[in-house]
């Protein structure tokens, strides 16, 4: 008995030992594991996550707020769209994971989170405030709105988003539908405010990605008048909490692609300025439409009988002022797409020469007549928001919902010609150096390369050469010349050759506005050019021919130099404040794994900068890990200034006489003479500080020059 209770005694040690091991070996296996997928998973999954966690945090606090109005109302519709709106999610999800339909997946469930957000912003009630479900679901949707912005925040410090033209995205279209859509369980009249100011919401989130001069301005109106005077207007009960989320999600990648979009003027319009002509021409008479439309709309201040002294003297005198400012705004679309209709049959005849419709739009003359209709637009804008504020209504949601939808409209016209009208016309011109020495002898001296390796290097320098004038020819760069020579230039050599560069003028007078100098051979640890007999050239040197010949016009100089030490120069070209320069350099990798990469060499930067800047369809990364040849650039301090000429009074008098009937001269003169006042200097004052402050700061990762391609940093 004693023998059988010690048997029985140990058994069950035996067996929580083995239970403890088993547990213990799982545990173990699962954490290797876990170690092993967060080495596999790199930045990009983190931020994805962070975007899915964003997404699951906005779910729980839809479904929570719509449990809150059911719980609190007992309206069985609200119990129906809640499990259909799950249920409808729950196909999305099987059309992502099991059909990998995920267009149509993401495409669903976009709609209905629109939707379902719509619904928990309009089905409100005092009764609500004292749930504790509810204060749950303000908190939610408040963290919902700080993982959104964060989530798109780190995507674009963290280089994951590509940005491409577009004016609006799938998911922002679907969303804003959606939310239109939840707006129809109200009044006929109310539904339809609400639905033009979602319109006008999506004429802001494009205002703010074309980068438009004013669309930070209109971003903050729309935020006052819908918070504020708008919604207090229809007199309905709203989530306040659920808008903001609605509006910040929607909002802070436009935003936030102010500052980090690297796209050209022409890049972020391509979605417009390529359109076919029946296309542009039917934008042009939508616009038209839509401001007929609120000119009535503000006709109906007149039945304001209590102040009819005020209104109708008012209304009249602006209100005609407005019809002619807005002819002329429509004379100048419509002539703005007649140059436009010519400069795309110039483009598509000569479409195999790799000629851009910027460069054919320059060689049009579309900057003069940029610069030019940027005036009237503007007059235009202020005369809308004259006429708005004399003819506000206050009670009129429509009214509201269609002013803020004219501001965005004018604002882009008025932002697309700005930006036209001082990136388009910039004559450049440029003169390549291509010395292939690799080696330097103690006291300077370039050697030349063994024998045994003229062959590859004549190969390599060959390549340098034909990319770099594939690079003028593409984007119609004037050739000054391309020099190679493998025993190394003199620095009497070089220095004729480049002050006869920078003397270079165009053919009607004037200097270039653009030179671009690029440079490819051995260079010493300071950044000075290894030249033959011992000589260097010092980034100095080089400047004070540049102000020699530069004087005070208003030319820029950009350097481009492939070599091994051309940081010191990047470094160097941030102190100088009285030019527009910029250098563009290369920093190789020290060490390279041979197994996994090849070492890098001369030339590597030079075929990459080019493939990038002459092929849209490159998928070239400057941040991308574990780069054998990163890109760095430097400007000077000044360099955000830069501005090309103006056009002169006999070339305004000139656009008058084509465009615009002798009727509108007086206005038109008028126009130019109210923008050449130069109200605004405080604001551009101010702005220009903060463009100084930006370029020192926060260097952007890609800049644009303007001249349609891009100084770009890893």
């Amino acid at each position: 008995m004693a023998a059988s209770g010690a048997g029985g005694g140990k058994a069950p040690g035996r067996l929580w030992r083995s239970l403890r091991y088993c547990v213990s070996h799982c545990l173990y296996a699962a954490m290797t594991r876990l170690e092993e997928a967060n080495r596999e998973v790199n930045m990009h999954s983190s931020v994805r996550y962070l975007g899915y966690l964003a997404r699951i945090n906005l779910l729980v606090a839809i479904c929570m707020g719509l449990y809150v109005r059911w719980e609190k109302t007992a309206d069985a519709l609200i119990l129906v769209i809640f499990i259909l709106g799950l249920f409808v999610l729950g196909i999305a999800s099987i059309l992502y994971y099991y059909f990998s339909m995920e267009t149509a997946s993401l495409s669903l469930s976009n709609l209905w989170f629109g939707f379902l957000l719509g619904l928990l912003c309009f089905l409100n009630n005092s009764a609500f405030k004292t749930d504790v479900k509810e204060e749950a679901t303000k908190y939610l949707l408040l963290s919902a709105i700080v993982l959104r912005i964060l989530c798109a925040l780190v995507e674009r410090i963290c280089g994951c988003v590509h940005h491409r033209p577009t004016l609006l995205t799938t998911v922002e279209f679907l969303e804003l539908v959606g939310f239109a859509i939840a707006s129809t369980t109200m009044l006929v009249e109310k539904s339809m405010s609400i639905i033009l100011l979602v319109m006008a919401l999506a004429m802001l989130i494009i205002d703010l990605r074309m980068k438009s001069f004013l669309a930070i301005p209109n971003l903050a109106i729309f935020g006052a008048i819908a918070s504020l005077l708008f919604f207090p207007s229809l007199q309905i009960p709203t989530n306040p909490f659920a808008l903001a989320c609605f509006f910040s999600c929607l909002i802070s990648d436009p935003l936030l692609d102010v500052y980090f979009s690297g796209l050209s003027v022409t890049e972020r319009w391509k979605p417009y300025l390529y359109r076919g002509k029946i296309c542009r021409r039917l934008s042009v008479l939508s616009v038209g439409v839509i401001e007929l439309t609120f000119f009535i709309l503000a006709a109906f201040k007149l039945r304001d009988l209590d102040l009819w002294y005020f209104v109708i003297p008012g209304f009249s005198i602006f209100g005609i002022f407005w019809m002619i400012c807005h002819v002329i705004f429509l004379i100048t679309l419509w002539g703005f797409h007649t140059k436009l209709n010519d400069c795309h049959k110039v483009y598509y005849t000569h479409r195999a020469e790799n000629n851009s419709l910027d460069r054919v739009m320059a060689s049009k003359g579309m900057r003069h007549f940029c610069l030019i209709s940027e005036q009237l637009v503007f007059f235009s804008l202020v005369a809308t928001a004259v006429l708005g504020a004399v003819s506000w209504q206050p009670t009129n949601g429509i009214f509201m919902s269609v002013f803020l939808i004219v501001l965005p409209l004018e604002s882009m016209a008025h932002g697309l010609f700005h930006e036209l009208g001082n990136c388009l016309g910039g004559t450049c011109v440029g003169y390549a150096v291509v010395i292939p020495t690799n080696f330097c002898s103690p006291d300077g001296q370039p050697t030349l390369l063994p024998p045994e390796h003229v062959q590859e290097l004549n190969l390599r320098s060959t390549g340098m050469l034909n990319a770099i004038q594939r690079f003028f020819a593409y984007h119609m760069i004037e050739t000054y010349g391309c020099d190679y020579s493998t025993s190394g230039l003199t620095f009497d050599t070089l220095h004729s050759k480049i002050k006869s560069f920078l003397e270079l003028r165009t053919a009607d007078g004037p200097r270039h506005d653009t030179y671009i100098l690029y440079y490819s051979g051995h260079s010493h640890s300071t950044g000075e050019w290894a030249l033959a007999g011992g000589d260097a050239l010092r980034l100095d040197t080089l400047l004070e021919w540049w102000r020699e010949k530069n004087g005070t016009f208003c030319s820029r100089l950009i350097i481009v130099l492939d070599c091994e030490n051309s940081q010191p120069w990047v470094k160097e070209v941030r102190k100088v404040n009285d030019q527009y320069v910029a250098v563009q350099g290369a920093e190789m990798a020290r060490v390279v794994d041979i197994e996994e990469a090849d070492p890098p060499q001369l030339g590597d930067f030079t075929r990459q900068w080019v493939e990038y800047n002459c092929n849209p369809d490159s998928n070239i990364s400057w941040s991308e890990k574990g780069r054998t040849v990163k890109a760095v650039y430097g400007v000077s301090k000044h360099w955000s200034d830069y501005t090309l000429h103006l056009p002169t009074g006999s070339d305004v008098a000139k656009h008058w006489m084509i465009y615009f009937p002798r009727i509108t001269y007086p206005l038109v003169h008028l126009a130019n003479w109210f923008c050449g006042l130069n109200l605004f200097w405080v604001c551009k004052a101010c702005f220009r500080c903060l463009k100084r402050l930006k370029m020192s700061w926060f260097l952007p990762t890609v800049l644009d020059t303007g001249q349609g391609f891009k100084l770009v940093k890893s």
